[in-house]
């Protein structure tokens, strides 16, 4: 069970209730008045839990869970022990978020983190020509500047800092120590502790006498349900907007560089650096660690493997790895090749050695 100082539950909801809302289907009917209070992993989970099956690792978990219901592909029915309830479905790891969302929905889209949600605290600085919506919660340090205009039922955290100008949409949560500036947020967008938005971006005309600095006179546009990680940070553009595509999930530590665009609901996963003026199109993945040059263009649907550097484009719908990144059945031959050779005997040695005396 969550604990509860933290994790406010809004169960308790009848298994028919779960399965219209996640898309499942039951497997017996007769269970659909079966009342389920929480969601919890298959080996920890009680009578009145629900729990899900989506990798195969875990059917021997599965098989003796004492969960009261549990959400499963069609494939695993007849492996349940018996007075297990099935939600049965195709995606049953999806539909275990949107169960999760269900009894837990504050963390889906972002809390209060001080407990006094829909209230403008005494210690924060809210200037005179902002404009706030209904149920927008300030908290305790936080600084609005003027002319900014947030949505209703957003959470600005502690800390917070929302520089002039900026306009910030419906039910967002801006985390503790958040920056944000040059910048329009859309709606239900999340933004972790520590995220900084719309700082300069790295530009200087480089050479003697001096480095000189290149005014950085964009924006930076977050359309909705975009949610991005803890300490990551989005510069704003040189000129043209930086732009974080609808539905782009972004993790922490991550560094987004000026004039970049992104598709909609790309993922970017920790510690990745996006160069100025990169455009990555609808659904990309970058995973952990991956470097990308600045004015190229990694197309829709692409992916790239962790620890890669994206050097050229790559077109829609490809795999790419390694350093520098190429199609990943052609790095694999690659890295085959290198391991072959490092096994390959010196003549008349009868070893496997390849130097030395």
């Amino acid at each position: 069970m969550a604990d509860t100082r933290f994790f406010l539950n809004k169960g308790p909801f009848a298994l028919g209730d779960i399965a219209r809302r996640v898309g499942a289907e039951l497997a017996s009917p007769a269970d659909a008045e079966r009342m389920i209070a929480d969601v919890a992993p298959l080996d920890a989970a009680g009578s009145a839990d629900l729990s899900f099956l989506d990798n195969p690792k875990y059917v021997g978990a599965f098989e003796v869970t004492g969960a009261g219901a549990c959400l499963a592909h069609p494939r695993y029915v007849d492996r349940a022990p018996k007075g297990l309830a099935l939600l049965l479905s195709k995606e049953p790891y999806r539909a275990y978020a949107l169960a999760s969302q269900l009894f837990y929905p504050e963390e889906a889209t972002g809390s209060d983190t001080f407990g006094e949600r829909g209230t403008v605290h005494p210690r924060a600085n809210v200037h005179p020509g902002a404009k706030l919506g209904a149920g927008v919660t300030i908290e305790p340090g936080a600084s609005i500047g003027a002319g900014v205009e947030i949505g209703r039922g957003t959470v600005i955290g502690a800390n917070a800092s929302i520089g002039k100008g900026c306009t910030i949409g419906r039910d967002c949560f801006i985390g503790p120590n958040v920056t944000i500036s040059h910048a329009h947020i859309g709606d239900r967008v999340m933004l972790h502790p520590g995220v900084c938005i719309g700082q300069d971006g790295f530009g200087f005309a480089m050479g003697l006498p001096r480095h000189e600095k290149v005014p950085q006179l964009g924006r930076v546009i977050i359309q909705d349900d975009v949610e991005i990680g803890a300490n990551s940070t989005v510069d704003r553009g040189a000129g043209p907007d930086t732009v974080i595509g609808e539905g782009t999930k972004i993790d922490n530590l991550v560094q987004i560089g000026h004039n970049v665009t992104t598709g909609r609901h790309c993922i970017i996963v920790s510690q990745t650096g996006v160069s100025g003026s990169a455009k990555l199109g609808d659904f990309v993945v970058l995973a952990a660690q991956v470097g990308v040059t600045g004015h190229l263009t990694i197309n829709t649907g692409a992916q790239i493997a962790a620890r890669s550097a994206v050097i050229h484009d790559v077109p829609p719908g490809e795999r790419y790895g390694g350093v520098p990144a190429r199609p990943v059945r052609e790095w694999a031959r690659e890295l085959a090749a290198v391991k072959n050779l490092g096994k390959r005997r010196k003549p008349g040695t009868g070893t496997g050695e390849t130097g030395g005396e």
